[in-house]
């Protein structure tokens, strides 16, 4: 096993990037939400963080995709980390002389969603040219750990530093997406089929077209996007850190870190030991400890429960996470990656950033408990419906078919 993931020197730099990204990505996160939770004191004003990041994402679908079908994705990941970069260093020189304010926070914010949604499907949909059909699911299995411990320093970094000064946490998260840019550009560039000519609406819809007549990845798609749209409290955890559990912007970086440390340990699991056979249950079955995880954080006012109770939510979500990114992959045709990845990034958006302000929502209305606990409670009514709605994916049991077409 570790001479196909180490002996592969395009996968290798693949994961450096994608994990030094993600390191950044999440440290800075850690910054921005503690900074405008410190600024404001308003749980809306978190969530509006969550939207404001959504909405690139969201409007430009109908573009990333086809950038990504007919251009280099190696070129675009990174210049969109260098634009990330820029984005960073702006926020740092932002907080040295405060000159922008809450506003120029946003519009920060606004930018980096901006280049995440052409970064994500790219770097989603140059993975499968660098590694045999066969290995897919370890190669993801493996990428995801490198992903999720950077999920876990990423934040632990940006708690910490953050006692230093939101700056500290703005330079460093700009030299490492630069040293992620220099990685991924590195890759030799690899065959890709390039999507067939024609209309920007009728193309960019192929993706969805291709995704709604396949009823397997739908339902994992849409199973993913509702229950976490339901059931995340990240965008909440500002509040739980300071009013709520009282541990502060190191505590804060804990929390923020211990669903990556779940689902890191069930990536390393599922790395070992791939899944084979009753796939479609199993997701459903994660996707509702998922749910329960997410009402006994919720209800937990002792700092280790909470940390227990995102473990272990990060862990059932990593096994959602990798079926059904296997899925897509492997159903997928090489043509239509970039699409369908770009409608996939959407859909993870959603469930994310707009969680977040799905929650910051429902936090105003009812406090940030009440809002956790309906949204666990939604995540457990959506896997019931789900199940009913997607008997295909329910009675999935290979990942990969042995034969006949997919889902």
């Amino acid at each position: 096993m570790a001479s196909e993931i180490f002996g592969n020197p395009s996968f290798t730099r693949f994961w450096t990037a994608r994990s030094a990204s993600g390191f950044a990505y999440h440290m800075t996160a850690v910054a921005i939400g503690w900074q405008v939770y410190d600024l404001t004191g308003s749980a809306f004003m978190l969530g509006l963080v969550g939207l404001v990041e959504f909405a690139p994402q969201f409007l430009l679908t109908l573009v990333v995709g086809q950038v990504a079908d007919r251009f280099d994705r190696r070129r675009i990941a990174g210049v969109c980390q260098a634009v990330v970069a820029l984005a960073l260093l702006v926020l740092l020189a932002e907080t040295v002389s405060g000159f922008l304010g809450l506003g120029g926070i946003f519009a920060c914010v606004g930018l980096i969603g901006a280049a995440r949604a052409f970064e994500t499907p790219s770097l989603q949909a140059l993975l499968p040219g660098l590694v045999s059909k066969e290995s897919l699911p370890r190669m993801l299995a493996w990428s995801g750990s490198v992903w999720k411990t950077a999920m876990i320093l990423g934040p632990a970094a940006g708690g910490l530093l953050f006692a230093l000064g939101p700056g500290v946490v703005y330079g460093l998260g700009a030299v490492v997406y630069a040293v992620a840019c220099a990685t991924v550009l590195s890759i030799p560039r690899a065959v890709q089929a390039t999507a067939p000519p024609g209309g920007l609406w009728s193309t960019a819809l192929d993706g969805l077209r291709f995704i709604r007549s396949r009823p397997v990845i739908f339902g994992a798609i849409s199973l993913d996007l509702f229950s976490v749209l339901l059931g995340g409290a990240v965008g909440l955890m500002p509040v739980f850190a300071r009013d709520i559990l009282a541990v502060g912007p190191g505590g804060l970086g804990a929390l923020r870190a211990a669903p990556s440390l779940g689902a890191l340990a069930m990536s390393l699991f599922l790395t070992r030991f791939p899944l084979s056979r009753r796939v479609g249950p199993i997701m459903f079955g994660a996707v509702a400890v998922f749910g329960l995880a997410t009402i006994v954080f919720a209800l937990s006012r002792s700092f280790p429960l909470s940390l227990a109770a995102l473990t272990i939510l990060g862990a059932s979500d990593m096994v959602s996470v990798v079926i059904r990114a296997t899925l897509i992959q492997i159903d997928t045709p090489d043509a239509l990656r970039g699409r369908v990845s770009a409608v996939n990034a959407v859909f993870i958006g959603t469930s994310n950033q707009l969680g977040d302000f799905e929650s910051g929502v429902l936090a105003a209305l009812m406090g940030a408990t009440g809002a956790v606990v309906f949204g666990g409670v939604g995540t457990l009514a959506v896997v019931a419906l789900w199940i009913r709605f997607f008997p295909a994916l329910a009675r999935r049991d290979r990942l990969v078919p042995e034969a006949g077409p997919p889902g």
